[in-house]
């Protein structure tokens, strides 16, 4: 199942604090940039967030999902 255009609307809007924050099309998902890094992808209606040591200690609660 693609990632619906409401929510490739929605995980911009929530990030829109943040400057620098782009995506773009991949493989029929979208991969999410920060000041031109990669720091997660959204993937069928979901954002999955990169695992690096500092999401980690941010999100240490977070359900994790291995693909």
């Amino acid at each position: 199942m693609a990632s619906s255009k409401e929510y490739l609307t929605f995980i911009p809007e929530q990030l829109s604090g943040l400057e620098d924050v782009s995506y773009r099309a991949m493989m029929g998902e979208y991969i999410l940039y920060y000041k031109g890094k990669i720091v997660g992808d959204i993937y069928d209606d979901r954002l999955l967030v990169k695992p690096v040591d500092a999401a980690l200690r941010l999100m240490s609660d977070a359900v994790r999902e291995v693909l």
